[in-house]
């Protein structure tokens, strides 16, 4: 799937707890991965699409964001099956009297996986890079707090002190998924301003160096790509982990089923469609092992552009009017969508957070299906049937109607755009579903040429001052208007102060109760709507015989050296 990742909520609810006061923190003791098996163990797994780039900093869609957990690490990474902030290229840190320093200390003998040392210099140019105007432009909006970078300084080979801007209740949570980059590989890129196309699609595999369990071996363009156990990776890998993973591009998921089942594939990108569970299931899964993995913390998300530039267009008048967000809220009957799109597998969404973020969603049942009270609120914007045909007119722009987006063969994406576009006929407005591939649709959303959207954001931690970007009117996440230079809208710009609350406050009831104060903003104002939360379930074939599933994706490839396989391919 080629959905866009956003930083958000990405793990089970129950959180570690922040750390308070001077702590220090010691990772388990590292055990080497040896070198690769003469016959290895490999593992295939497919993703939906190539990637934008290996460079994480640069690219945030899906495919790029597996390659690097493969390849990359970070300072410390969120277990995102325990939600515990755990130690990773860090061997431990210590909060400073301040509240907002830490000195972070490196495990010892870290090289990358061109046998480079890795030290306290790459980490303070990987920051060098991710603030640079020219460098981490997918990543930077997340690594801030209240908008300002955070200061980088190396003390020693080491140790690393990391001061944040100000206060900030997550703490180093915030460097999860940010990965440590080879400073003697990109400083010159960097300096000749070319770091944003380095590690593009066409680079040779050597040329990409990082510090993860797995480094890129050989591209097959249009094909896939193959990695191979990183020789000089320090971590824990388990005793039989793949020695040789191979992504394969599979756009369709028809496709990946079959080859799943046959055997020719391990480990699918995405969550199993209803359809595919129930079939699975009947024929008494086979090759096939299922995993239950609860409720989904990311819904599809549908939205209307409300950027500045589109009040050129005539019909921004009726269509960034907030009475037809609130319309198109009552018009969908969401238990019906759950029937319709997921065959009953899924909780009808009365929020924007999901209640599978058992601490962070606020209680809500206002899941109001009232499709005459959407018809009156359509009316009251001077939407009127002129000639009985049943589409509302909008005066000389004519019929009521725009464009929704959607990804094409992602089979609940379409349905779920179908629905709501015969929802939104049946109390007058026309809606034109138009289905792009995954690259035409983001060049799309993020050039702002389009009406609305129905897509799916990926999230990475369950604690939203870590999914900043998306709710902050300045954020690029912010998907219905991003990147504002002030806040458009008085209740943004209120979203914007309770954000800082949620950021700033190290106490815990405080920044819970101004995120539920976020929430009920945002289910008043619509900017975004979900319509329901799917049960997760992932398929895999039986030569895995160990995982460590989490809630979101990368399912199983947050931790590849976690796998463990039954048998040589």
């Amino acid at each position: 799937m080629h959905e866009a990742t956003r930083r958000t909520g990405h793990l089970p609810a129950h959180l570690a707890t922040i750390l308070a006061g001077a702590l220090t923190v010691v990772s388990a003791c590292r055990t080497s991965s040896g070198p690769v098996t003469a016959s290895p163990r490999t593992l295939i797994a497919s993703v939906r699409s190539e990637p934008r780039s290996f460079n994480r900093f640069v690219a945030r869609d899906a495919t790029t964001d597996v390659i690097s957990h493969l390849t990359q690490a970070s300072l410390v990474r969120i277990d995102r099956t325990t939600g515990a902030l755990e130690p990773e290229l860090a061997r431990s840190w210590r909060r400073l009297p301040d509240g907002l320093s830490y000195d972070v200390t490196l495990e010892e003998g870290l090289r990358f996986s061109d046998g480079e040392p890795f030290t306290t210099a790459d980490v303070v140019f990987t920051f060098e890079a991710l603030y640079d105007e020219d460098g981490g432009i997918a990543l930077a909006d997340t690594v801030r707090v209240s908008d300002r970078p955070l200061a980088v300084l190396a003390l020693d080979a080491r140790t690393v002190r990391i001061t944040l801007p100000g206060p900030f209740g997550p703490g180093l949570r915030i460097l999860d998924g940010v990965p440590m980059l080879p400073r003697h590989r990109l400083a010159a890129a960097l300096r000749d301003r070319e770091f944003a196309r380095v590690w593009g699609p066409a680079t040779a595999p050597s040329a990409v160096v990082g510090l993860g369990p797995y480094a890129l071996e050989a591209v097959q363009p249009g094909e896939g790509m193959t990695f191979v156990r990183n020789p000089h990776f320090a971590g824990r890998v388990a005793a039989a982990s793949p020695d040789r993973i191979v992504l394969r591009v599979v756009p369709d998921p028809e496709t990946e089923l079959v080859m799943l089942e046959a055997g020719d594939l391990d480990l699918p990108p995405a969550e199993l469609r209803p359809s595919d569970y129930g079939a699975l299931r009947r024929r008494g899964g086979g090759a096939v092992a299922l995993h239950e993995l609860g409720i989904a913390l990311d819904g599809d998300l549908f939205w209307i552009n409300l950027a500045a530039r589109k009040v050129a267009d005539e019909r921004s008048r009726w269509l960034q009017h907030p009475q037809l967000r609130a319309a198109i809220a009552l018009a969908v009957d969401r238990r019906a969508f759950v029937d319709s799109v997921y065959f009953g597998d899924a909780q009808p969404a009365c929020g924007l957070v999901s209640p599978g973020n058992l601490e962070w969603a606020a209680p809500t049942d206002d899941c109001r299906f009232d499709p005459g009270e959407a018809r009156r609120l359509l009316t009251s914007l001077n939407l009127t049937d002129i000639d009985g045909d049943g589409t509302l007119d909008a005066g000389r722009s004519g019929a009521a109607r725009f464009t929704l987006l959607t990804q094409r063969g992602h089979a609940s994406l379409e349905r779920g755009a179908s629905f709501v576009a015969d929802s939104l006929s049946r109390v007058g407005l026309a809606v034109d579903v138009v289905p792009l591939d995954p690259g035409a649709l983001v060049d799309r959303i993020q050039s702002g040429t389009y009406d609305a959207a129905y897509f799916k954001l990926l999230t990475s931690d369950t604690d939203p001052a870590l999914n900043a970007d998306f709710w902050r009117s300045s954020g690029q996440a912010h998907v219905w208007n991003p990147g504002q230079v002030r806040p458009a809208t008085a209740w943004e710009r209120r979203i914007d102060a309770l954000m800082d609350e949620v950021a700033g406050s190290t106490d815990s009831e405080r920044r819970h109760a101004a995120f539920c104060d976020i929430q009920a903003i945002v289910n008043r104002e619509r900017p975004v709507d979900v319509f329901a939360f799917p049960r997760l379930r992932i398929a895999t074939s039986r030569r895995i015989a160990r995982v460590q599933p989490a809630l979101h994706r990368p399912f199983v490839l947050w931790k590849p050296n976690a796998i463990e396989m039954r048998d040589a391919r």
